[in-house]
């Protein structure tokens, strides 16, 4: 009957397989795929809901209309209830009707399994995620929570459900700790509202987290709100790393103090209260001295140590009101708030100097450094941040020029100096690109002979707007901007190539004396330096004589005596410059392989300034020549200092006496006539040709 029902529309090809007992079809549906079980509730083998259970069971995915003589309403509504998709019975259908329910039963199984995956999807997806999602009914109650939210919260589904959200999901705003209602931001059409960015999630412990989350409503059919999404995620670790990257952009990495663009935010706030209290605002810009040798000599990490050890020491010299900051390299700023008088910044400003004098104790050294520290106030020196950074840094610079280890206040004419100092900086770094530079020689006398001993190697610049810049003008500069380095080595090839040239000439030269910077002596590369020109200028390394200031020795004497050595026993004579005007004893020069001693011209002229003081000078020479140094004066201009030095034994002379120092040209002159001067001729110059500095 049911296959005629079924061929008789002749709509669909219609294949049924026809089986009388539960357990023949059970064997029959493990080989073969049906689309639909029509299943009879009278079977020999199982009856009733038994038996819709049972195919169930065995054909979980199948659509199943039952198909029964038994007109029983109650077991029709029983029998959907456990799953089947229609409830037919028979003698009460036609064709017609029997194909739309089997029709309509497959659509909905189709539809039903395509709505379990997507709901499985669906509940996948919310469990993977990484955030953590809520979601409430219309009244604000919870009835659902992912696995993220669960762990976030520390609430489970189970707990929650049915529970208000403002129960479970508590959020404060971390600036007012004012609860934040997250369904009463669902106001007007918006689809999605976020929560304020400065929220905290209060877990069920009572501790807190940082969140980020939105709000979204769910709505009906109609278009109507029957609940609300709520998504947060922890941001713990995105907060800390922007709090960090933060940090570093305000703040030096080696020494944690805030960096220049900090620096100048906090003074220009203190700029802005300080009318408002009736105080000043300082600002001390502050310079190492000398800090380039401890990094050349120990190393870049016993430097960074050292600026560490500063840096701390800065800090507590000042109020916790106040700032200290690095600006980079070995400068640092401070900025005094509510000063009450300019004066009191003088104290600040000792206390600075003698903490960071003290010695510190870096891996086993006890390393001694100084600074110059530059002061500006706010108002009279500037008002704003820039003027007064810069007019504190102009100050510094004088410092350093006053004797260095000293604090100095900025004056208005500081600026016209720091004007000129640019403008020379600015000049010598095009000065060596442009041959700007020439190297005049200065003759040395033997005192006893009359002789040319050697000549020493002067810089000098003559600038095409400035014209000539005097060494004492520029030097400095040099040193300051680190131009030294390369002027310094173009000075000693230039001396040593003149020297090579006048000897394969044939012309009577002794030694040629360069005189070395300390920034040069304690660079890394210096006596790769020296013997390298040596080389390319084939000069002989006994023809060279480098003269060194007592400071440089004195610096580190330790490693000074090994490079002394190497030069020396390579032929290098090695003279101390400007003796008397340091800190050293002669007696203590007797620990350093030296060849020469130069007495300063300060002391050559007592003899005729101060008479009563010559007895030094004798002393010198007397404690020298028992240390057996060579001794060469500096500065002579006349005759009554000439022939005392004589009387006394010293060994050489040079200045104005003898002559100036010229161009290599009119050098090489006085070497070609050297043998036709006599001793009476060269040292019998008459003391009104005496030109004095």
């Amino acid at each position: 009957m049911l296959r005629e029902m079924l061929n008789e529309r002749g709509l669909y090809r219609t294949e049924v397989t026809h089986v009388e007992r539960l357990g023949h079809a059970e064997k029959y549906l493990v080989d073969h795929e049906v689309d639909i079980v029509l299943l009879d509730l009278g079977l020999p083998d199982a009856q009733g809901l038994g038996a819709l259970r049972r195919a169930r069971a065995f054909a979980p995915r199948v659509p199943l209309v039952v198909l029964t003589g038994l007109d029983d309403e109650a077991l029709a509504a029983q029998s959907l209830q456990e799953g089947a998709q229609d409830y037919l019975v028979k003698g009460q259908i036609d064709a017609r009707s029997l194909l739309q329910s089997l029709r309509h039963s497959i659509e909905r199984k189709t539809m039903e399994e395509a709505l379990f995956e997507e709901k499985e999807r669906a509940q996948v997806t919310l469990n993977c995620i990484a955030d953590a999602v809520v979601c409430t009914d219309i009244a604000g109650n919870i009835s659902f929570l992912n696995p993220v939210s669960e762990k976030l919260m520390g609430w489970s589904l189970a707990e929650s459900v049915g529970q208000p959200v403002t129960e479970v999901l508590r959020i404060l705003d971390t600036t007012t700790r004012e609860t934040i209602r997250p369904m009463d931001l669902l106001i007007g059409d918006n689809p999605t509202v976020r929560l304020p960015s400065n929220s905290i999630l209060i877990r069920r412990d009572g501790s807190e987290i940082p969140i980020e989350d939105s709000v979204a409503a769910i709505h009906n059919r109609d278009g109507r709100v029957t609940g609300a999404v709520i998504v947060f995620r922890d941001v713990s670790v995105a907060r800390a790393m922007a709090l960090e990257m933060t940090h570093s952009a305000e703040h030096d990495f080696l020494t944690g103090l805030p960096n220049r663009m900090l620096f100048k935010d906090r003074v220009t706030q203190a700029i802005t209260l300080a009318p408002r209290h009736l105080k000043k605002v300082a600002v001390l810009f502050l310079d190492l001295d000398g800090f380039k040798h401890i990094n050349d000599s120990l190393g870049h990490p016993t430097g960074d140590k050292l600026l560490q050890s500063i840096a701390k020491r800065l800090v507590d010299c000042v109020r916790a009101s106040d700032t200290v900051s690095r600006q980079g390299g070995d400068e640092f700023v401070v900025l005094l708030s509510e000063v009450e008088q300019p004066e009191n910044t003088a104290i600040t400003a000792r206390r600075m100097l003698q903490t960071v004098a003290a010695a510190h104790s870096i891996d086993k050294h006890d390393l001694h450094i100084s600074t110059s520290i530059g002061v500006s106030v706010y108002p009279d020196d500037g008002m704003d941040a820039e003027t007064l950074i810069k007019n504190a840094d102009t100050a510094m610079y004088q410092a350093k020029a006053n004797g260095r280890q000293s604090y100095q206040f900025f004056k208005p004419s500081m600026n016209v100096r720091a004007v000129e100092r640019q403008s020379i900086e600015e000049g010598l770094r095009r000065a060596l690109e442009r041959q700007e530079f020439t190297v005049h020689y200065q003759p040395k006398v033997n005192l006893r002979t009359g002789q040319i001993t050697g000549a020493e190697a002067l810089l000098r610049w003559t600038n095409p707007l400035q014209g000539s810049v005097p060494p004492a003008q520029f030097i400095p500069v040099a040193e300051d901007c680190g131009l030294i380095l390369p002027i310094s080595e173009w000075v000693l090839r230039e001396a040593c190539q003149q020297a090579r040239a006048w000897l394969v000439a044939g012309l009577p030269l002794g030694t040629m004396a360069v005189n070395i910077s300390a920034m040069e002596f304690r660079n890394e590369n210096f006596l790769e330096g020296v013997f390298g020109v040596l080389k390319d200028t084939d000069l002989d390394p006994r023809r060279l004589e480098l003269e060194l200031t007592e400071s440089v020795l004195m610096k580190h004497p330790e490693s000074t005596e090994s490079i002394l050595k190497t030069l020396r026993a390579k032929g290098v004579q090695v003279a101390i410059d400007d003796f008397g005007t340091g800190y050293s004893s002669l007696s203590y020069l007797r620990k350093f392989s030296i060849d020469a001693l130069k007495i300063d011209q300060s002391f050559v002229r007592q003899i005729t300034t101060a008479p009563d003081q010559t007895s030094l000078v004798a002393a010198i020479i007397s404690m020298a020549k028992s240390l057996k140094l060579r001794v060469v004066a500096e500065g002579v201009e006349t005759k009554q200092e000439l022939e005392f030095l004589q009387v006394h034994g010293c060994d050489e002379a040079q200045g104005y006496y003898f002559g100036r120092p010229v161009l290599p040209q009119q050098f090489a002159r006085l070497l070609d006539n050297q043998s036709h001067l006599g001793q009476e001729s060269f040292l019998g110059i008459p003391d009104e040709k005496c030109v004095r500095l």
